[in-house]
């Protein structure tokens, strides 16, 4: 076939053009990867090593660890947390130069020290092989598995002082929150290589006083922290909200199972197993760490550490020190108590809400406190470190308090006397005399509507659930946000003209009755500022929540089996409140307030009969008349922790 003549033309002029020359940068030609087998940073840009392996269990299941090395240590001591919460990013900035900028905000004392830090996914979490469970019970009638977090925590803590070869064989623990229980839990059977443990605000009792219960009534937001933590291995969701605000979400869900529905929470086993304990029966008591602390006392020294507003976790680590010291287990033993939410042991402890403190005592603690604590059992020839046998802040006057002995006056936790009474007495006064015992004394008793459709808030309006914030500083909101609703009881006394010292745990003890069959009931100790204040007008009336918490009614008489409340008939109703260590100066009022609900934080209570107030229907809520009795026969009284 002849080829046109133009064709013929470009195939003439393509071979007169010369050859293409080899390109002047042969490193410019993209060939292969651009990934290469291996990529180190240049010797010296960072000061320290991170280091990720596999630390293998006994039944072979292997965790996933971090280790971090500083560059250079020899015979260092480690410190271990065990966390659900991501090992891998516990961490301020990966590509920060110096350790003390990597790792989290209340590590800078380790860093600074030369400490090796070690953080660990626990087992079915994140990078962690094996099966997760939640709190995972110690192997028993409630794991029947040869594996708990003891177990764990003595494997890793085995493997690291005989593999980090940077290391002196030292290894102590610290966390807080899960990670405290983390700790707890390797203090029943902790490795001897385990020479010193701080729980911080450690999740020990669950039904009682810590996450998911307190005193009976459920705490609502777990429901998102269940999906978090159990809806995937790694992070997990959050429930989807027709509103912004919880208290119109909860309202319109009607119950925790109805919240539980639309979260798809029946997916998810623990949530199968909450719903089949709701009283403290076995289940609850079998895991309550408090009580197994008791039962295998550990000889490591332990700086047990809570928040006096700790929003999460109030119970643990004072009823574990308490049930030590009841039991002559206190020898190697301390307790801390900070005036901090949950957790801000480790962030900046320089103020809480609108309260500001003479510096950061978060900082402070962590310098003058919880580094010499370590660094005497974990570095040999260290100073011993000048710790009491209890350190709480004063949150009045804005120091530290040391006690050999606490508390001064022996609460019912420990056996002895409830301190003084403070009386609620008629015309919403305070009184040290019971009613009827002074001549002329008028007594009777208050009364108030609980409406479950309208029940009071735990904070103002709205509550959002992504508002860190007002989550993490409830606990001090200014109280008259409900000072003054018809359904809140606000007894008082007058003006102080001499300082009240309250030093340990309040125990209501009120004389109550309901036209209902269940009622809940809310005690607060509130320090009511003077009206005018021109040094700081903030807090000029300022109501200020000392302590505070609830109390499920139907538990009365026991909290393992329930009983319904006989309409109108007088009930002795009595418990612990969270301690507190603060005076109440000369100028201030003391408040005491009661009311039946602190909504969405806790289920609304039907205040009819129901078998499991988790999954009661919309019908079953109904108003009811609850009444504080006040009377010669029937004295409600809150008991005061008072310092002589």
């Amino acid at each position: 076939m002849n080829r046109p003549a133009v064709a013929v033309a470009a195939l003439c002029l393509l071979a007169a053009l010369p050859a293409r020359a080899a390109p002047a940068f042969p490193d410019t030609v993209q060939t292969g990867t651009d990934i290469p087998s291996k990529f180190t940073l240049p010797a010296g840009a960072q000061d320290y090593d991170r280091r990720e392996v596999m630390v293998p269990m006994r039944d072979g299941v292997k965790l996933f660890t971090v280790i971090w090395v500083p560059k250079g240590a020899h015979d260092a001591p480690m410190i271990l947390t065990r966390t659900p919460y991501d090992a891998a990013h516990r961490m301020r900035d990966l590509h920060a130069a110096k350790l003390v900028d990597a790792l989290p905000q209340g590590d800078d004392v380790f860093a600074r020290a030369g400490y090796i830090r070690v953080f660990q996914d626990i087992r079915g979490k994140y990078g962690s092989e094996g099966d997760y469970v939640m709190t995972r019970p110690p192997i028993g009638p409630l794991n029947p598995t040869r594996t708990d977090e003891t177990t764990d925590a003595y494997d890793t803590v085995e493997w690291l002082a005989k593999n980090v070869k940077e290391s002196n064989g030292r290894v102590g623990m610290l966390g807080s929150s899960y990670e405290g229980f983390t700790v707890s839990m390797a203090l029943l059977g902790p490795s001897p290589h385990l020479m010193a443990a701080s729980p911080e605000s450690p999740m020990v009792d669950g039904w009682m006083g810590d996450d998911w219960y307190h005193y009976g009534a459920f705490r609502t937001p777990n429901l998102d922290y269940f999906t978090g933590q159990m809806a995937a291995r790694g992070k997990g969701v959050e429930i989807p909200r027709p509103y912004r605000d919880d208290y119109s979400n909860m309202l319109a869900w009607g119950s925790v199972a109805g919240e539980a529905a639309a979260g798809g929470l029946d997916q998810l086993p623990f949530w199968h197993r909450m719903l089949a304990h709701p009283a403290y029966d076995a289940f609850w008591q079998g895991q309550a760490l408090d009580h197994l602390a008791v039962e295998h006392p550990s000889k490591v020294p332990t700086l047990w550490l809570q928040g006096i507003w700790d929003q999460e976790d109030m119970w643990g680590a004072i009823h574990t020190f308490l049930a030590l010291r009841k039991s002559g287990h206190l020898d190697n033993n301390h307790l801390v108590m900070g005036p901090w939410r949950h957790s801000q042991v480790n962030y900046d402890g320089s103020s809480l809400g609108a309260l500001h403190w003479a510096g950061d005592t978060a900082e402070d603690y962590r310098a003058h406190v919880l580094l010499p604590f370590f660094n005497q059992y974990l570095k040999p020839g260290s100073p011993k470190a000048d710790i009491p046998r209890v350190l709480i802040y004063n949150t009045a006057e804005d120091h530290w308090d040391r006690f050999s002995d606490w508390p001064t006056r022996c609460l019912d936790a420990c056996g002895g006397n409830l301190g003084k009474p403070a009386y609620l007495l008629s015309g919403f006064s305070i009184g040290f005399t019971a009613p009827g015992a002074a001549p002329g004394a008028p007594d009777g008793a208050d009364s108030y509507v609980s409406d479950p459709a309208h029940p009071v808030p735990y904070r103002p309006r709205p509550v959002v659930a992504s508002d860190r914030p007002g989550w993490q500083t409830w606990l001090v909101q200014d109280q008259r946000f409900v000072d003054g609703r018809p359904d809140v009881l606000s007894y008082s006394t007058g003006v102080l003209d001499h300082p009240l010292h309250l030093s340990g745990q309040p125990v209501a003890d009120l004389w109550v009755a309901t036209t209902g069959a269940d009622a809940d009931w809310v005690v607060k100790i509130i320090d009511v500022y003077p009206g005018q204040n021109p040094s700081d007008p903030d807090m000029a009336g300022f109501e200020l929540p000392l302590s505070l918490d609830i109390f499920r009614g139907r538990y009365h008489a026991s909290f393992e089996h329930p009983a319904p409340l006989k309409p109108g008939e007088p009930t002795r109703t009595r418990f612990s409140l969270p301690a507190i260590n603060h005076v109440i100066e000369p100028g201030h009022r003391l408040m005491i307030q009661i009311q039946s609900s602190l909504f969405p934080l806790y289920d609304r209570n039907p205040q009819g009969w129901v078998d499991n107030i988790l999954t009661a229907k919309p019908a079953d809520f109904r108003p009811a008349t609850q009444t504080i009795l006040h009377d010669s026969a029937h004295a409600s009284a809150v008991w005061l922790p008072i310092v002589d």
